[in-house]
């Protein structure tokens, strides 16, 4: 839906509801991957080298030799649109239709924004204030808070504010890992699943990874993962034994954090694990990383390890149960509850 399609359908309330996902290629060739790298890993947030040090190796070495390997990997899973951007216009739109069913005239438009290769965020919220919108509730779909993502978004924000000079009121919703809706939507969806095909027996919980040094330097994000894989264990009344916490993604020569979800499914299989059912709290939409590498890649993996069933659980993506968290958040955060 085209920005002006969006306005003509938004309600008329004064609040508005911007949505954040990290952002996606336009499209599944290496130009537009080059494109999407390059912004993605100029950002001081995501990579923390100083620009004289990181770009030459950044534009010369690592886009180069990554653009044609990622673009093969979108060729795989890209059916008319990128995953995370269809997927997160789904989200948009299931949100939209809560809120007015929920709160009528009083309902906030709800409008869609990534990190890198837009829709921008600056330029959306230029848009909300010059439609008239007095509260916005900028909500990052990243359910664990890390500066490389949740900061980058709160960054671009921050962006708007200083070149603006009537400023609406902004909400900045940091992170909902421990959230009840939050952890009750990923219980329900590990049992729905199990319930249609049957459990695999062992539970993988699979979060992306970050480098070890940004713990150091005091990002939650570890224990934030930590709290929601203990929550999501409880909810499902898992012993010890029948799940295990790992980091996937990493990037680099530099330590990330452990253990490692390759590594963890080669130990699993030589210890006799057979089945692993494998969920990724981490992503509030499928995309490339949870659609190619979890779903594909470490399928082949763990069956080459000794493994037989691996078994994929979707994200969130446009579930009610998860929709209805987002409505909450939001309801909460523009007190509109």
């Amino acid at each position: 839906m085209s920005s002006e399609e969006t306005r003509l359908h938004a309600p008329h309330a004064d609040a508005a509801v911007l949505l954040v996902n990290l952002g996606t290629p336009r499209a599944p060739t290496r130009a537009a991957v080059r494109d999407f790298l390059t912004e993605f890993l100029s950002d001081r947030r995501v990579v923390e080298l100083p620009a004289l040090l990181w770009q030459p190796i950044l534009r010369g070495i690592v886009i180069p030799l990554r653009a044609a390997r990622v673009a093969h990997a979108y060729e795989t899973i890209w059916e008319g649109d990128s995953p995370l951007r269809a997927v997160s216009e789904r989200q948009r739109a299931a949100l939209q239709d809560l809120l007015l069913a929920e709160l009528g005239e009083r309902a906030p438009s709800v409008r869609l924004a990534m990190s890198y290769q837009g829709p921008v965020i600056t330029e959306v919220l230029r848009e909300m204030v010059d439609a008239g919108i007095q509260r916005v509730c900028v909500l990052p779909l990243y359910p664990q808070y890390s500066a490389t993502t949740t900061a980058a978004v709160f960054d671009q924000v921050a962006s708007f504010i200083k070149v603006s000079r009537a400023l609406p009121h902004f909400m900045l919703v940091r992170d909902y890992h421990d959230h009840p809706g939050y952890i009750a939507a990923l219980a329900a969806s590990v049992r729905d699943y199990r319930a249609e095909h049957g459990s695999a027996g062992h539970l993988l919980l699979s979060f992306h990874g970050i480098p070890e040094v940004n713990v150091r330097k005091g990002d939650p994000y570890q224990q934030q993962c930590l709290r929601t894989g203990e929550l999501l264990a409880q909810a499902l009344g898992l012993q010890e034994a029948e799940w295990t916490l790992a980091f996937q993604s990493r990037f680099g020569r530099q330590k990330w954090l452990e253990p490692y979800t390759d590594e963890t499914l080669r130990r699993l299989a030589a210890e006799g694990v057979k089945g692993v059912d494998v969920i990724c709290p981490a992503f509030s939409a499928d995309c490339l990383e949870t659609l190619e590498e979890m779903a594909i890649a470490n399928r082949e993996l763990f069956v080459e390890s000794g493994g037989s069933e691996y078994r994929y659980i979707p994200c969130l993506n446009d579930r009610p149960d998860h929709v209805a968290m987002l409505a909450a958040l939001t309801r909460n955060s523009l007190g509109l509850a």
